[in-house]
């Protein structure tokens, strides 16, 4: 038989899977969950800690936890960050900051910011893999407001959206995704370890707040051969989702 601990973080992932607890929404408070499940503080301690490796939950000091994504996919119709996908396979996600710097918005980030003209923004050039293979090469673009909370963050944060509802409170909430093929260039190249000219899975992406508003966009681009995106159909629903490709993992 598992754990208490065990048996409780699966019944609060199954809950957050089956939207009991969506995306933004609080858990119950340790009282109430060990009063639910008739244990101790420690014994749920346990649990949500499990889930908070997972990617799951975020956790601040004083603060309820917030629900941050489910196990249910890679799916974009479910907004994931990067790490919590790789968790979710199982996977060691990391990430390097290969070059920042503050810079007036240009035409196409103001309009996809909603920013004025001009306004001063915070690009970041990363470079993420998955179990030390660099897979992804990010350009971002942060909003003024969030610039300065992404800054502070340690260059290589393997999750920056984790890392930012820990700092404050933020949770990306909604992310619209267009994606096509383009070649590698002499910087994607160098930093993904491929040819020049080799093919590059690229996801132009804005994610914003419950509330619309945006807070980054990025030109996100995968090498083709450690990531795949496929499409499942159905009367009801047609979900994208993203997997590694075979040339690097099996798929989950």
């Amino acid at each position: 038989m598992a754990p208490r601990h065990e048996e409780i973080a699966e019944e609060l992932r199954q809950a957050i899977d089956g939207e009991e607890y969506p995306v933004g929404a609080r858990l119950p408070s340790e009282a109430e969950l060990s009063a639910r499940f008739g244990v101790s503080r420690g014994t749920v301690r346990q649990a949500v800690a499990a889930l908070t490796t997972e990617g799951l939950i975020g956790s601040r000091q004083g603060a309820r936890r917030v629900v941050l994504a489910s196990r249910r996919s890679q799916s974009f119709t479910e907004l994931r960050s990067f790490a919590q996908w790789a968790r979710a396979m199982g996977r060691t996600a990391t990430g390097l900051v290969a070059a920042a710097e503050r810079r007036p918005a240009t035409a196409e980030d103001a309009t996809r910011l909603h920013l004025p003209a001009g306004t001063e923004v915070l690009y970041v050039l990363r470079v993420r893999g998955l179990d030390g293979e660099p897979v992804l090469v990010e350009r971002t673009v942060y909003a003024d407001w969030i610039a300065p909370d992404v800054e502070r963050i340690e260059p290589d944060c393997s999750s920056v959206t984790q890392r930012l509802y820990e700092q404050t409170g933020l949770v990306f909430a909604y992310g619209e995704h267009l994606i096509d093929a383009v070649a590698a260039g002499a910087q994607d190249a160098e930093l993904l370890g491929v040819r020049r000219t080799s093919p590059l899975l690229r996801v132009r992406r804005v994610t914003t707040t419950h509330a619309g508003r945006p807070v980054e966009w990025s030109d996100d681009r995968y090498r083709s051969d450690a990531v795949s995106f496929s499409v499942h159909n159905s009367i009801g629903a047609n979900p994208l989702a993203r997997r590694t490709g075979p040339g690097l993992f099996p798929a989950p």
